[in-house]
């Protein structure tokens, strides 16, 4: 087997879509009331920790729902542009889930590589390229009309995201809200009510580079109901 690298030549490519606001805290259909197990109002919902800005060839760490472009050799059908969901997983033919978040394309390379030798192939050649990058931008997903990442030039706060989102779409709860983000070095969320936020009851919150939006809806990813119906109840905050 030969040696795997990453190709350097691979950049980012924004997707510049909108930014909105928003979680599914609950397994159910969309239902007009708070709920789940995300806390609301935190006080100690503070700044993100700080971006560590390194070119993409330089040791760039893959984050959660960057699109990855991941080539097999010879096999097509196993090839082609892969989004990491949530969980930090991307979802590859044959072998499922693979745990991405926080290696480098070289590390995820050697990865895939051991994974498919494992059992289905024989001396396999793998490469892995960053397409998009969520680590520089906002992103939302959800029960928004334009789900996406965009670059992050200024302040921006929740109310403003949802804004640039082109608002939330029919069948969103903008009730149940959630903003995840890595504190600490681990990955942590906070809910919000957008009704309250409105109505002047509760505060807009800042929105940073690096986060990850969602707004809950019935037709929200079956991935992000399951991570977030089992969020620990434990503590005001808790990786996921």
């Amino acid at each position: 087997m030969r040696k795997i690298t990453s190709p350097a030549a691979w950049t980012v490519r924004s997707r510049a879509l909108a930014l909105g606001a928003g979680v599914a805290l609950l397994a159910g259909a969309c239902a007009d009331k708070q709920g789940g197990s995300i806390p609301y109002n935190v006080p100690t919902f503070g700044a993100p920790d700080a971006p560590t800005i390194v070119p993409l060839e330089s040791g760039y760490k893959i984050a959660p729902l960057d699109t990855l472009s991941i080539k097999v050799f010879k096999m097509p059908d196993l090839s082609g542009d892969f989004e990491v969901d949530l969980t930090g997983q991307v979802s590859m033919p044959l072998i499922g889930n693979v745990e991405a978040a926080e290696l480098t394309t070289a590390q995820l390379d050697q990865r895939l590589t051991e994974k498919f030798s494992e059992r289905y192939l024989e001396n396999p050649d793998v490469s892995v390229g960053v397409k998009a990058s969520t680590r520089r931008s906002v992103t939302v997903d959800g029960a928004v009309k334009a789900a996406g990442s965009f670059p992050v030039n200024g302040p921006l706060t929740l109310m403003q995201a949802v804004a640039l989102a082109g608002g939330m779409s029919e069948d969103a709860n903008a009730r149940r809200v959630a903003i995840f983000r890595t504190i600490g070095g681990k990955r942590q969320a906070a809910a919000f009510d957008l009704s309250e936020i409105r109505r002047g009851q509760a505060e807009d919150p800042v929105v940073y580079a690096g986060d990850i939006v969602v707004i809950d809806g019935s037709s929200i990813k079956k991935v992000q109901k399951t991570i977030l119906n089992n969020l620990p109840m434990l503590s005001v905050f808790r990786p996921f």
